[in-house]
C-alpha cells in the first residue's frame, strides 16, 4: 500500500439558513482552489445577530486534501 499525506486547512462558513448550509458553503469554496478534498471536521458551531436581528449560522471546519 502507498504512503498518503494529506494537509489540513480551516475555514468558517456562514449561512442565513442553517448550520448545515454554512458547512457546505465551506466545502464548495474549498472545492475552487483545492483538488483532492477527502474529508472535513466540523470544530465548532455558533452564531451570530445582525442589526435587524436576523441570525447568523456560523460553522467553523478543517478541510483535509491529499497532498501530491
Amino acid at each position: 500500500m502507498a504512503e498518503k499525506v494529506f494537509k489540513k486547512i480551516s475555514e468558517t462558513g456562514c449561512s442565513s439558513e442553517s448550520y448545515e448550509k454554512a458547512i457546505e458553503t465551506a466545502i464548495e469554496k474549498a472545492s475552487e482552489s483545492l483538488r483532492g478534498i477527502a474529508w472535513f471536521e466540523v470544530k465548532e458551531l455558533r452564531g451570530g445577530l445582525g442589526a435587524d436581528g436576523q441570525i447568523e449560522w456560523q460553522a467553523s471546519i478543517e478541510v483535509s486534501f491529499k497532498v501530491d
